[in-house]
């Protein structure tokens, strides 16, 4: 029996000096994808949709050179399709997609009036899912012409299982992202491109960092029996793992990372 790290007559996957494109990579853990992925030698470009200075920073502060920097609305799917397109020239082609990007904002339904509450659901759908949609579709084309493989790693969440009681939306368009990262995972599998997604429990940025105060943060903490919540590195660790070559075998999993705050059956 012979083993070996690729499969005999399928072309291999690169280890490092991959073109990835990420999609929300100002701050946060946009950023820590970012420097994750630069750090492993590949080429990073970064997206953002308003927050021009800290994608700017974000940019600047990755090391290796030619990393870009590019702008889009991915509400719109014009300028999803675009985002790809202009990514793929710029790197001259795409190994690796990270679906990060993405709206978070409160609309419970008790206290919510209609015309927000449809307007938030208009929003996250049209970020969340549909932008992850596009973005897919369109990196998936590259990946196939190109004949080498690639990878598509989503970013969803806990909340998608546990439920997200003053952010619906939120919770409904992770859970659709989920689906369609298994969905184009069987699709997607005879052209060697695998796609797996990420389901984040609580993790320190600087949108939330006033949550982690007092009672509250307290409180979160305590969700998790390590008594902590997970910073953005740990989560892009498992991303930069999933987008590797030896990762292939994982393509349609949902894997989770709440620190055992959240466990499925």
């Amino acid at each position: 029996m012979r083993l070996s790290g690729a499969v005999e007559g399928l072309p291999r996957f690169p280890a490092s000096g991959r073109r990835v494109l990420v999609s929300g990579g100002a701050r946060g853990l946009g950023r820590a994808l970012a420097e994750a992925f630069a750090a492993n030698g590949d080429l990073v470009t970064v997206h953002y949709g308003t927050r021009r200075e800290e994608a700017e920073a974000t940019v600047a502060g990755l090391p290796g050179r030619r990393h870009a920097l590019l702008q889009a609305d991915l509400a719109v799917p014009a300028e999803a399709a675009r985002l790809v397109e202009e990514a793929a020239g710029l790197m001259d082609g795409i190994d690796v997609l990270v679906n990060n990007a993405a709206v978070n904002t409160a609309h419970p339904p008790v206290t919510t009036d209609f015309s927000a509450w449809a307007a938030a659901w208009q929003q996250h759908t049209a970020v969340n899912l549909l932008g992850t949609a596009h973005l897919s579709h369109q990196a998936a084309q590259h990946m196939i012409r190109q004949g080498s493989g690639g990878r598509i790693v989503n970013i969803g969440s806990r909340g998608a299982f546990r439920g997200e009681p003053d952010h619906p939306a939120y919770g409904a368009t992770k859970a659709a992202v989920h689906a369609l990262g298994q969905s184009l995972a069987v699709a997607l599998a005879p052209h060697r491109i695998a796609v797996a997604s990420v389901a984040p429990g609580f993790f320190a940025t600087e949108r939330v960092a006033a949550r982690l105060d007092g009672e509250e943060g307290e409180a979160i903490r305590g969700q998790s029996p390590f008594g902590r919540v997970a910073v953005p590195e740990e989560i892009a660790a498992a991303v930069l793992w999933l987008a590797s070559p030896e990762a292939e075998w994982s393509s349609g999993t949902v894997l989770d990372l709440n620190g055992a705050s959240h466990l499925r059956t």
